[in-house]
């Protein structure tokens, strides 16, 4: 008897329970009916929904924006389930703001990186017009300056030594004969030696023993031997030993052979800056394209120039373009080797262009998001120029398209992006 009390009390509360929560869900009820008959606008929180404001705002809970309700709302008649089903790779839905390409003319600029190199048009040799052995040598160790007309070293040949013999002969015995006599002259001279020395020695009547050499050019001096090789377009600054002490391969003593390079000589006055141009930019850059330098070294020595020369071939080891630019440093006295950054200042190029944030790279593929309605569908679209946080669009979309300004924000992490044609 006890038991079936207990279990009618149970009954009867639990009645009790459900009507209090029924009378409570048609006062809210009605509360929401009643702001709807009103028509008055009205906001709340999507999470919190005792929280009811008549303005726009923000959660004083949870911080979210205040979303309207009431009033004469909307229906979205273009959002239905079988949207809302679609995958997220497909479709977006989303309220994020939107833009149109732009068309406009910009002045593109090229960053790029290089270094400060000899001007190899610039260098001169020191060869050997005889055989013969080095009696004198004048200079000693690489990098001394030399001045063109300066004394290099003193060569005995004794090929010299008999042509000069043979032209003394000639002047002595027989004087007359103005054609030998010429011709004798003319081999000494093609055998280097000067009209001073070759005067000096007829005068004289005897011969000279050693033929002077001299520089014919400014700069200064490197290594050209490794016995039997030439000048060297570019010399090597990886040796351990102080560039400054560095003795030259050339001894007194060694003997040379006819038009063999015994010295090269460099034009420190003379130079280029050789800049690396990165795939993205190398059909931007042009012979002649104005370009702002400015040395590693001396930052605040910054110069203008122009690029006189594009090489038509990737070096080895290297995928970027390399372009040259000639310039004068008589003043500026940067050093060779010194790293440089430079700005190449492009053609106008007359452009449909949108922000980097719009378009999103797949690797070979650029997409963006344009809208339909209400939804978002991914789109390929062809680029062209990235430049200034802006990316060129060559065709997949038109100026009346409106696209996601933020692509990012659309992206689905967990699938992959499936991409429309």
């Amino acid at each position: 008897m006890l038991k079936q009390t207990l279990h009618i009390k149970k009954t009867v509360l639990y009645l009790f329970v459900m009507l209090a929560v029924i009378i409570v869900g048609c006062n809210s009820s009605g509360k929401d009916d009643k702001a709807n008959a009103t028509g008055k606008q009205q906001y709340r929180c999507p999470m919190h929904h005792e929280i009811v404001r008549d303005k726009p705002g923000n959660c004083p809970i949870c911080g979210m924006d205040l979303v309207p309700f009431g009033g004469d709302e909307k229906a979205l008649t273009d959002v239905n389930l079988n949207t809302l089903l679609k995958p997220t790779n497909s479709y977006v839905i989303s309220t994020i703001p939107t833009i149109a390409i732009q068309q406009s003319e910009e002045q593109v600029e090229v960053e790029a990186l290089g270094m400060v190199q000899y001007d190899t048009r610039e260098v001169g040799s020191v060869s050997a017009r005889v055989n013969g052995r080095i009696e004198k040598l004048y200079l000693r160790y690489t990098f001394q300056d030399v001045s063109k007309g300066q004394k290099v070293m003193d060569i005995y040949s004794p090929e010299l030594l008999t042509a000069q013999q043979n032209l003394l002969f000639l002047i002595k015995s027989d004087a007359a004969n103005t054609s030998f006599i010429n011709a004798a002259k003319e081999k000494l001279l093609l055998l280097g030696m000067s009209n001073e020395q070759l005067q000096q020695v007829i005068q004289s009547g005897k011969p000279s023993l050693t033929v002077p050499v001299y520089s014919n050019y400014n700069g200064h001096i490197h290594d050209a031997l490794s016995m039997n090789t030439s000048i060297s377009a570019s010399p090597s600054m990886n040796n351990a030993e102080p560039i400054t002490t560095r003795e030259l391969m050339l001894k007194e003593g060694m003997y040379v052979q006819k038009g063999q390079t015994l010295l090269s000589v460099y034009n420190p006055h003379k130079l280029w800056a050789v800049l690396n141009i990165y795939t993205d930019a190398q059909t931007l850059v042009k012979a002649g394209n104005t370009v702002r330098i400015v040395p590693e070294t001396a930052p605040g020595k910054d110069f203008r120039a122009k690029i006189d020369f594009i090489e038509p071939f990737f070096r080895e080891g290297s995928k970027t373009l390399t372009a040259r630019v000639y310039f004068e440093n008589h003043e500026m006295n940067i050093p060779v080797g010194s790293k440089v950054k430079a700005t190449i200042f492009g053609n106008k190029i007359n452009a449909d262009w949108l922000p980097k944030d719009a378009v999103i790279s797949l690797g070979l593929d650029k997409i963006v998001f344009k809208k339909y309605g209400t939804v978002f569908k991914a789109l390929k679209v062809k680029t062209g120029l990235s430049y200034n946080n802006k990316i060129q669009i060559i065709d997949g979309l038109t100026p009346y398209d409106a696209v996601a300004a933020n692509a990012q924000f659309l992206m689905d992490s967990e699938s992959f992006i499936k991409v429309n044609e």
